[in-house]
């Protein structure tokens, strides 16, 4: 906490000033210097999402740029031609000066800026400009070497060209000048003015140098300027850029500015509103009068909730979405139009009584102080049906002038000391709302009320006040996607809870079916132990029936239908896209580019002339081994009694349902249903997949060692050069470090593993006891990879192509974990791309490598497509799945 700027009060003085703010404040002198204020540290850097968005839309650029050269051959050529002819017609004096000239400048502006910024004691800004410089020649490094090695031709002819020494071709990227760039970028140079028109002058002359001088190529120039942006806007965006909120000390010089004499500030809560804006609250003592309600607004706080709103904006249908990032006068405006609305409408709100600008980047809006609680610091035994009725009464006030509230959640609800309710959070509202934002905010304050005092008595009041009729209209809008994100949080936690205590149930009613006797006899055959396996579930069965609970919203709805029947209860559909189906397509979109790149010049016709269709046939024989040695595999980690063949079809039908579904999530999800239904505990059937997933990732390492170092020792001279695994590696441990460094994607992951994997050592200890079983799914596994291997390796043959066993079970274990980690049906792309990638990498061409893959993906992905639907259908059919 940070107190004033000379002198603090004691702790106890703060109190009683607390208790009575306009007696304390009375002792500060109109004009002092030592004004309170008390709020914490602000963070010394902020994250901002408009670098996240630059980064973005430089990666976007990029991808442009790179389709461009790709398919738009005839322009990349006539570029080319065009500036060669410009080139020769110049002065080659005069082409050597500018070259020299630029050359002296692009190091010497970047090194004066730096003095300058030194000697005004900002050399941390300097320090971001440096790691962006580095980071930046690490991506264009690896940049040129994924474009010589593995680019499609008309890319390469685009981005590099014959070196004018004839000594080999250009980089795909300028060596210096993207570090260049991403430096001055990262220290903020465009920012003013007089080094902006200097730096870009330098740039541009040095960029039209070397093109003329024939040492790059107008599109390497574009994409050397878009990583060089993109880069330091990623670096800034992860390090953060200082921050420059306004401090409490401006806030009251800000409001003796507009009239007020401020003698003492105190920070309040921040309020996060549902569309991820975060205002800072001060309450602020006068010298006279009442204290003031104080809410400051900066760019950094306003923009914080910006993805949330653009995903909210291109997911829900049929919502009026306010502009994703306003200014902060537009949001000033806003919050003061609903503020006056609210009050002329007759509902109970803080009155606003005035606005003014805290510098370029933060606003304050002034309130008269209104005493009170939030709704969610009232206990739930004090939230009486007349408090209920009070909130309803300023709902309707406000729904009378077709004003939407938009965050009715216990913090938007002010209860004063006499009970009376206030609509506070006004900013994200609408005037002239359409009827379904105002039966939104009905849907959002039932489910508000529900989660605190029950359905029955939340739907009672809301009838009170606004009749039947209107409460029956939200129930369309009743379902999760419509209410705020904070709700959403609570339900979803609750649906946890609700499901931890019917799986305690089950759980509990299997444990007492057994201890009464109804464990199986010893010597008991087959015809026993599936009847007894039968009653037990019928019991576990009957357990979850009872312990059924209904959700809060299911409740809601049968409260509502209580009153009117006939009530409309379908939910409207919101939802336009849901966020998996937008990553696979985005993520399908880039897999079909780097694939169609591959395979643009094939000649299939000539390949599959040339073809020896009796390695087809071997092909798809190992293919088809390869769903009796997945079963084998399951089993071995599932020391119950489980039919074998009911096994296989149900890896066959996995074929189907991996079309549909992710690698790394359909397989899971299927064994673990079929588990369920053959009788196996939920706990210890997620156990046993997870189990042999775990063994499967340690198989497929294990191999990779072992495949790997006897491809080394084979192919040596065709391994990779020293560069490209320096920059496969870097690649590889950037990731890593993303996915270690970024909270939410820590958590996700540790979520998914811990709920994938939780049970496995136990369940391990019971399979343990059996060795046959163990063998039997190490086995599988093994046999399961040795086959894909034969199979892949069967299809290079098949055209010609001559690789080593051990070189094709490293194309295939590595092409095999990056289909698993793509989220695409199947690894679509994913597969094709590495698979095609690796086997070129080790002296195939890219014909025979391509169809070879193909012919592989053909045996292994499409073909069972048809009779895995047809397996899965049948399962279903007999309960099975």
């Amino acid at each position: 906490m940070i107190r004033g700027e000379e002198s603090a009060r004691p702790h106890d003085q703060r109190a009683e000033r607390d208790a009575h703010p306009a007696s304390g404040a009375a002792r500060q002198p109109l004009g002092s210097e030592q004004l309170e204020v008390d709020e914490p540290i602000l963070a010394a850097r902020v994250h901002r999402p408009s670098d996240l968005v630059r980064v973005l839309l430089g990666l976007l650029g990029i991808a442009v740029v790179l389709a461009i050269a790709t398919f738009a051959i005839g322009t990349t050529k006539g570029l080319e031609t065009d500036i060669g002819d410009a080139a020769g017609s110049a002065p080659p004096l005069l082409i050597e000066f500018a070259g020299m000239i630029s050359a002296i400048a692009v190091l010497i502006v970047p090194v004066a800026f730096a003095v300058e910024r030194l000697i005004r004691r900002d050399g941390l800004r300097i320090a971001d400009g440096v790691l962006a410089a580095v980071l930046a020649h690490g991506v264009s490094l690896s940049f040129s070497l994924w474009v010589a090695r593995f680019a499609p031709l008309e890319l390469q002819d685009a981005l590099t060209t014959r070196s004018p020494g004839g000594m080999g071709t250009t980089d795909a990227v300028h060596a210096y000048l993207a570090p260049v760039i991403a430096y001055m970028t990262a220290v903020g140079m465009a920012h003013r003015p007089r080094w902006r028109v200097l730096m870009w002058a330098v740039l541009i002359l040095d960029a039209v140098s070397v093109l003329v001088a024939g040492y790059t190529t107008p599109f390497s120039i574009l994409v050397t300027v878009l990583i060089g942006w993109t880069v330091a806007y990623g670096t800034l965006y992860a390090v953060g850029q200082p921050n420059v909120r306004p401090t409490g000390q401006q806030l009251l010089a800000g409001l003796r500015h507009v009239g007020f004499l401020p003698v003492a500030a105190l920070r309040a809560e921040d309020r996060r509103s549902e569309r991820g804006e975060v205002s800072r609250r001060y309450l602020v003592t006068l010298e006279s009068g009442p204290p003031l309600d104080v809410t400051v607004v900066d760019r950094e706080q306003q923009a914080r909730g910006f993805f949330y709103r653009v995903w909210r904006r291109l997911a829900l249908r049929g919502i009026h979405q306010q502009r994703s990032l306003p200014s902060l006068r537009q949001a000033l405006e806003q919050e003061a139009l609903l503020a006056y609305a609210a009050i002329a409408a007759g509902a109970n709100s803080p009155r606003l009584i005035a606005t003014a600008e805290l510098g370029p980047d933060a606003v304050m809006l002034i309130y008269e102080h209104t005493p009170g609680r939030d709704l969610d610091a009232v206990p739930d035994d004090e939230i009486t049906d007349e408090l209920m009725e009070s909130a309803w009464r300023q709902l309707r006030a406000l729904q009378s002038r077709r004003i939407a509230h938009r965050r009715l959640v216990g913090r938007s609800l002010l209860v004063d000391h006499a009970g009376a309710v206030y609509l506070t959070d006004l900013r994200g509202g609408e005037i002239a709302a359409g009827e379904l934002l105002l039966r939104m905010d009905v849907a959002q304050l039932l489910t508000t009320f529900g989660l605190r005092v029950g359905a029955r008595r939340a739907v009672n009041a809301a009838s009170v006040v606004l009749g039947p009729d209107t409460v029956a209209d939200s129930l369309p809008l009743l379902q999760p996607i419509a209410l705020s994100r904070g709700t959403r949080q609570v339900l979803r936690q609750l649906g946890r809870e609700r499901a931890q205590r019917e799986r305690q149930v089950v759980l509990e009613a299997s444990k007492n079916y057994r201890e009464a006797g109804g464990s199986l006899p010893e010597g008991a055959d087959r015809k026993q132990v599936r009847a007894a396996k039968q009653a037990e579930k019928q019991v576990m069965e009957e357990a979850l029936a009872n312990a059924k609970e209904p959700d809060l919203l299911s409740e809601i709805r049968s409260q509502v239908l209580q009153i009117r029947p006939q009530a409309p209860v379908e939910p409207a559909r919101l939802e336009r896209v849901r966020p998996r189906t937008l990553v696979m397509v985005i993520a399908a979109v880039f897999a079909a580019y780097f694939l169609v790149t591959q395979l643009v010049h094939i000649d299939f016709a000539q390949i599959l002339d040339q073809a020896s269709w009796g390695w087809a046939l071997v092909a798809l024989v190992f293919a088809s081994l390869t769903y009796f040695a997945a079963a084998m595999s399951l089993l071995g980690f599932v020391p119950e009694r489980v039919p074998y063949l009911r096994t296989v079809l149900v890896q066959l039908a996995g074929s189907f349902v991996k079309l549909v579904a992710p690698a790394a999530i359909g397989g899971v999800a299927l064994n673990t249903r079929y588990l369920q239904r053959a009788g196996i505990r939920p706990g210890h059937a997620v156990a046993s997949v997870g189990a042999n997933q775990l063994f499967s990732l340690g198989s497929a390492v294990a191999m990779l060692v072992v495949f790997g170092y006897i491809t080394g020792s084979q192919h040596t001279p065709s391994v990779p050069t020293s560069p490209t695994m320096i920059a496969v590696v870097l690649t590889l441990a950037v990731l890593a470090l993303i996915v270690t460094a970024v909270p939410g994607l820590r958590k996700a992951i540790h979520e998914r593993v811990s709920v994938l994997f939780a049970g496995v050592v136990p369940r391990m200890l019971d399979v343990v006891q059996q060795p046959r079983k163990l063998l039997n799914g190490i086995g599988g596994m093994v046999l399961m990879t040795l086959s894909f291997v034969l199979c892949l390796s069967a299809s290079v043959q098949a055209f010609g192509g001559d690789l080593s066993f051990a070189t094709v079970a490293v194309v295939f274990l590595a092409g095999n974990a990056l289909g698993s980690a793509a989220p695409t049906p199947g690894g679509i792309g994913a597969v094709e791309f590495t698979l095609i990638a690796g086997l070129t990498a080790f002296g195939l061409s890219p014909a025979t490598a391509g169809a070879a893959v193909l012919l592989f993906r053909l045996v292994t992905f499409w073909l069972p497509v048809l009779p895995g639907w047809l397996a899965f259908t049948a399962l279903t059919r007999e309960e099975a799945l």
